[in-house]
């Protein structure tokens, strides 16, 4: 139907006969002389109407005074070059004009409830509502398009690596990936379910012992959890798995496929290797296992130190098996009260009970706690923090755990207040050796850290000494302080797997139940494996500087899970629940009953 598009017409094309399709982005009557902006994907023409133009009819210029905003045309006409002082220098269309010969119009457009210019903010529930028509906003087209590179890049440097792209079932068997499944009944094999893939774990160990060596896939997942800005029920990751490998080798691929798609897309030269910490240490020195290093701010363990004061605070966080840590901020000496106690209430958003405080002037400590260290003490502090004239010290004492949340978020928070973080930076780096194991609070026992496939630094440790301090052969990577992904050395021994089964209290039969054929696949040569998935959503999002994750996706979710669009999920038709044998069972309003 065209014969260009709306963003690729320039000076060389002076006086070629073009046919263009389009919306109207929009229409201006100077003088009898209209000129309609004509968008497309590509970009924006802009058409004249000149009643005066050389083959162009009288009504012509009647249509095009009875056109809206997005309007649907498919123009005929003739490229000019705009005279001097009428060209756009910001648009790349900005030199020529297309003189209308012909005009048709392909759809008319009711009056929008969204802002396409801009230059006004629609509500996120008007934009999800309205998503077909928010998609043709430019920022939203431009990180589809980008999306869509980036995912073209990677897909290119791993089949550059010999890797072998396949696709692995949707439908499949519920199995404990750390969050709820999304269950689909089954309407053939009654009283039974599939369950939406969490993540293709499973099944692409079966592919390395099946021999394929490297795979990987660009995977649909599912999770029914909580969302927020970094999640959605339903996402996209780069999913790999190589045989006869150890951890550096599947970090060295991952970062060779993160350097090349930021180099082809965004033409930036990422340094690699990049930085690799130990969970333990990312913990001590960000209070986080997912850190953001584009900026120092460091905690420092004072434990030691603050046991040799008076103050209670300290003493008693020790005394009760807590610690005490601080963040030493250079120039905070000039922070006001209020914006103290704007930091203490973000500490206490994540459980601290406050935040206490000093500053270094250049006759000592002052605030609150500055008395509390003299007799020499002042100067141990000093050279234990680095802290110079007009800094200011904030210590968090407490239960260990709280300690670091909470001064991790402050430390994020002052990041920003400092402006420490500088757009289009990035930081990316490996956390390894995740515990094997954590404690769960509410359940009273021992549950994976990552998932039960994932070996032990130790193949031979005894799990049941020192529990929650057994390091795995997990690896995070993290970037500007979110999580991308995971990944790990499998457990590729039978005797292994089934010794983290029974650790867990999982049941030989429930094992045999749940995981019997990836066991059994273990007893005919299993080769040593590893792996590694990350979100296409959330490194996109970071690329492009963006906030949420909804920003890159063509249809996203509401935080509740719903699609205000589709008005998904919705009731089922009686009759398909009559086939799969579902009931369903209304929850009675309590207020009925009064």
């Amino acid at each position: 139907m065209r014969s260009h598009t709306c963003g690729e017409l320039h000076s060389g094309h002076k006086g070629k006969s073009v046919t263009l399709c389009g919306w109207v982005a929009s229409a201006r009557n100077h003088g009898g002389i209209i000129f309609v902006d004509l968008r497309d994907r590509f970009g924006i023409t802009q058409i004249t109407f000149d009643p005066e133009a050389e083959g162009s009819p009288e009504e012509l210029l009647e249509q095009a005074a009875s056109l809206g905003n997005e309007d649907v045309l498919k123009i005929e006409g003739v490229v000019a070059l705009r005279a001097e002082g009428q060209k756009n220098p910001h648009r790349p269309t900005g030199e020529i004009e297309v003189f209308a010969k012909k005009m048709e119009i392909l759809s008319k457009s009711r009056p929008i409830p969204i802002d396409l210019s801009e230059k006004n903010e629609t509500a996120i529930e008007t934009r999800l509502r309205y998503r077909y028509l928010d998609l043709r906003r430019p920022s939203m087209l431009q990180g589809l398009e980008f999306r869509s590179r980036f995912c073209h890049a990677l897909r290119d440097y791993l089949l550059g690596e010999a890797f072998i792209e396949v696709e692995t079932p949707i439908l499949t068997k519920t199995t404990p990936e750390g969050a709820r499944d999304y269950l689909v009944p089954s309407r053939i094999h009654q009283n039974k379910f599939y369950a939406l893939p969490q993540s293709p774990q499973i099944f692409k160990q079966l592919l390395m012992v099946g021999g394929l060596d490297r795979y990987f896939q660009i995977a649909r997942c599912f999770r029914d959890e909580d969302l927020r800005a970094d999640r959605q029920p339903e996402f996209t990751q780069l999913d790999l798995e190589m045989s006869f490998v150890e951890e550096e080798d599947v970090l060295q691929v991952v970062e060779g496929a993160v350097v090349h798609a930021f180099k082809r897309c965004l033409g930036m030269d990422l340094v690699a290797p990049f930085p690799r910490l130990r969970h333990e240490e990312a913990m001590e020195r960000f209070g986080t296992d997912k850190p953001d290093l584009r900026f120092g701010l460091e905690l420092v363990d004072l434990s030691a130190l603050v046991g040799r004061t008076e103050f209670k605070v300290f003493t008693s966080a020790l005394e009760a098996g807590g610690c005490v840590k601080a963040i030493p901020v250079p120039e905070g000496g000039s922070f006001s009260r209020k914006e103290i106690q704007n930091l203490e209430e973000v500490a206490k958003e994540y459980g601290a009970r406050g935040l206490a405080w000093c500053k270094l002037g250049d006759e000592g400590l002052t605030g609150p706690v500055a008395k509390f260290f003299r007799e020499g003490l002042e100067e141990s502090l000093i050279e234990k923090t680095g802290l110079q004239p007009g800094g200011l010290l904030l210590f968090g004492a407490g239960d260990r755990a709280i300690v670091l949340k909470s001064l991790a978020e402050v430390r994020n928070t002052l990041g920003k207040k400092l402006e420490l973080v500088k757009p289009g930076d990035f930081a990316f780096a490996w956390v390894t050796h995740f515990p094997l194991f954590e404690w769960n609070l509410d359940k009273e026992r021992y549950e994976f850290s990552h998932h039960p496939f994932t070996a032990p630094e130790d193949w031979d440790v005894d799990f049941s000494q020192n529990t929650d301090k057994v390091p795995s052969r997990a690896y995070d990577l993290v970037l500007n302080g979110w999580e991308l992904g995971s990944g790990s050395i499998r457990i590729h021994r039978q005797d292994v797997q089934q010794r983290i089964f029974d650790f867990l209290g999982m049941s030989r039969q429930e094992a045999q139940e749940k995981f019997g054929f990836l066991l059994n696949a273990f007893q005919f040569g299993a080769p040593p494996h590893g792996g590694f998935a990350f979100g296409i959503d959330r490194i996109v999002t970071l690329a492009l500087g963006l906030e949420s994750i909804r920003d890159v996706i063509a249809f996203p979710k509401t935080a509740s899970a719903a699609c205000l669009m589709t008005e998904a999920p919705s009731p089922a038709d009686p009759h398909q629940l009559e086939e799969l044998k579902i009931k369903t069972v209304t929850k009675e309003n309590p207020a009925s009953r009064s």
